[in-house]
């Protein structure tokens, strides 16, 4: 395993939790609020994939996957994260989840957005959080802390 110093091992331990709680709570929160449906985001989509977006929306049981897979998908990424279990299967599925968020929102000069956070061009939070959770992939830090680090201890025992 590599070795990496303290200063780097808190860093990347760090941004794997806040990503984690980011990713959770926006679950929890859609989990909780009964008026909460994904419509308004696909309906709106300009973006790579705006005619998969409108697909979803034009079918009503589609919308209802969308969701559930929407809000599980948080929920259970932003706990793989956090508490380092299966972590870096969690960093690859909220890449994937989030990265398909941008491409359905990519910020171009003349793209019309609802986004109050200031300007962006091509690069925005969205876009920043998916790089982070690709790199997140490539750094097992829930090995040294996290309960990743005791099934891998279990691993090598059996080996």
């Amino acid at each position: 395993m590599v070795k990496y110093s303290n200063l780097q091992t808190f860093s990347l331990v760090v941004l794997r939790l806040l990503i984690g709680w980011h990713l959770l709570y926006e679950g929890i929160a859609k989990l909780l609020d009964p008026q909460w449906s994904s419509l308004g985001f696909l309906k709106q989509s300009q973006g790579l994939l705006a005619s998969f977006a409108h697909w979803i929306v034009s079918d009503s049981s589609m919308l209802a996957i969308a969701d559930l897979l929407n809000i599980w998908g948080l929920i259970c990424i932003g706990l793989g994260l956090l508490l380092g279990l299966f972590a870096r299967a969690a960093s690859i599925a909220g890449f994937l989840l989030v990265f398909l968020y941008y491409l359905n929102y990519i910020p171009f000069i003349d793209t019309p957005t609802t986004v109050v956070d200031g300007s962006c061009l091509l690069v925005d939070k969205t876009l920043i959080e998916a790089a982070a959770l690709g790199m997140l992939a490539l750094f097992p830090t829930s090995r040294i802390y996290g309960l990743d680090h005791f099934l891998c201890k279990n691993k090598d025992a059996d080996k």
